[in-house]
């Protein structure tokens, strides 16, 4: 068995040790959690988003209507919910006080310095040599966070219409997927998304869980909205099904890495391998469907879940790309192959990192960071040549196999009619009015930050307010950027 002591990342404000943990739950709840004790009766925001509908254009990718949602969806709901619970004081920490610089160098590696991340907390060993472990309901999971946690729940519509309710009732029979604050945010807007919450799934991706990821991407319609999954074994340290989310306004240096395309799937997939870069991995993209491009990829996830390889996931270009990085740092760094120089630095490699965000937890690291520094790490985090090849054949087999059982049961399940992944991303378009653009103070370079939405004058309101709270403190989303709405 192998182990690996680090320090856990807290991701809510009720996340107790373990000893804690278990006094605690002699004396019942005392708080307003999401468990059977406190949910009945609940009453949360929701969300309902529309499905995809199959409308291929000329490239192969899904097309779609251009209709705008009642609520700008990430532009004023997500970041003004989050807005209030920094008001609130619920986040360990002010994120936009970290300094963040970018690396000088071919790659342009994004650096931050985070010391408020993993204070206060002991190490606590970790099992990194098995991948699917059973969920442990004696340990923290998502139901014992407080509902002043959770931003809303994030559904799909029942009419086919993109719809919100400020206070709808929590349908327990039927397990919400909720969006939550991680209480230790990495960015500014840094989120959970916590598939089916009451059924408690342990960390392990399974086809409609990444199907609701993607969707939650597509819905965000702004490229500078990524997700992320971290597998165990590959540095999750809560076994309860989540992943991540947050808007960081440079592309990570993992999308700008070259690839070369190895095939691709019957329903259109492209599959490619990452090139020039310290992590080997794979890239998907395409697909006559969103569900083609979700069944392709959670098929690759299961199928090293089976084979018991850690993996991280980034999901990007609101949900068109999709990163998958077999890894082995924890592996190594349980066997003792990791020197200690790197061990040192408390870096762990987990999907932000590899994506080439440098979360670091110490000044001297972050006044030396360099490209070389950064490289050396991710270097350690790749499987070899050899390992890949033989983890790609697997993930090819099994991706076949899935197509050939359903092309023998018919045609998949059609989706329905919604407006958003394939669209070119409108946050790239300067100078509309309804554009909030983002100027480097050192370089002067603007960067489109919101798509040009027609808010309504309460959403505007938001982003007025947002606006003034942040200025001067946001850096791609926080330190070195200022933001300011054209025509305001």
């Amino acid at each position: 068995m192998l182990r690996i002591k680090r320090v856990p990342t807290v991701v809510s404000n009720y996340q107790k040790d373990e000893s804690e943990e278990a006094a605690r739950r002699g004396g019942g709840c005392g708080r307003n959690c999401l468990n059977k004790c406190c949910i009945q009766g609940a009453n949360l925001p929701l969300y309902a988003f529309k499905k995809l509908n199959k409308v291929v254009c000329d490239k192969g990718m899904p097309e779609f209507e251009n209709r705008e949602p009642p609520v700008a969806f990430l532009d004023s709901l997500l970041l003004g919910e989050w807005e209030d619970r920094m008001q609130r004081g619920l986040f360990r920490y002010d994120v936009t006080a970290c300094e963040t610089k970018v690396i000088p160098g071919q790659h342009g590696f994004i650096a931050q310095l985070n010391e408020g991340r993993h204070l206060k907390k002991r190490p606590t060993e970790f099992r990194v040599d098995k991948v699917l472990q059973p969920f442990d309901g004696n340990k923290f999971n998502f139901t014992k966070v407080g509902q002043e946690e959770v931003l809303f729940q994030f559904e799909a519509s029942e009419d086919g219409e993109v719809q919100f309710f400020p206070n709808a009732p929590v349908d327990v029979e039927n397990s919400p997927s909720v969006v939550a604050i991680n209480v230790s945010p990495i960015e500014y807007g840094h989120v959970l998304l916590i598939p089916r919450i009451l059924e408690c799934l342990p960390q392990r991706i399974d086809r409609d869980s990444f199907l609701l990821a993607l969707h939650m991407a597509a819905e965000a319609r702004n490229p500078y909205f990524r997700l992320g999954y971290n597998s165990l074994g590959a540095f999750a340290t809560i076994n309860h099904l989540h992943f991540q989310a947050y808007y960081l306004s440079v592309p990570f240096p993992i999308e700008k890495a070259p690839t070369e395309k190895i095939t691709s799937s019957d329903g259109g997939v492209k599959i490619s391998k990452l090139l020039n870069y310290p992590v080997r991995g794979l890239v998907f993209e395409g697909g006559n469907t969103l569900q083609d491009l979700s069944n392709t990829v959670s098929d690759a996830c299961m199928c090293l879940q089976d084979h018991n390889v850690p993996y991280n996931v980034l999901i990007a270009d609101c949900g068109r790309r999709i990163f998958l990085f077999p890894q082995c740092y924890a592996e190594k760094q349980a066997l003792g192959e990791v020197s200690a120089e790197l061990l040192d630095t408390q870096v762990n490699p987990a999907v932000w990192e590899i994506s080439g965000h440098m979360v670091l937890k110490r000044k001297k690291d972050f006044e030396e960071a360099s490209e070389e520094n950064a490289w050396r790490l991710l270097a350690e985090v790749s499987l070899s040549e050899e390992r890949f090849q033989e983890v790609y054949a697997f993930i090819s087999e099994a991706i076949a196999a899935h197509a050939s059982l359903e092309d023998s049961d018919g045609k998949s399940e059609s989706l329905e009619d919604v407006d958003a992944i394939n669209n070119p991303p409108r946050a790239m378009v300067t100078g509309t009015q309804e554009c909030l653009v983002l100027q480097c103070c050192c370089c002067s370079s603007n960067f489109n930050y919101f798509p040009s939405l027609k808010f309504e004058e309460q959403d505007k309101a938001i982003l007025l307010y947002i606006r003034d709270q942040i200025r001067q403190t946001i850096f791609f989303g926080r330190t070195l950027l200022a933001p300011t709405i054209l025509g305001s």
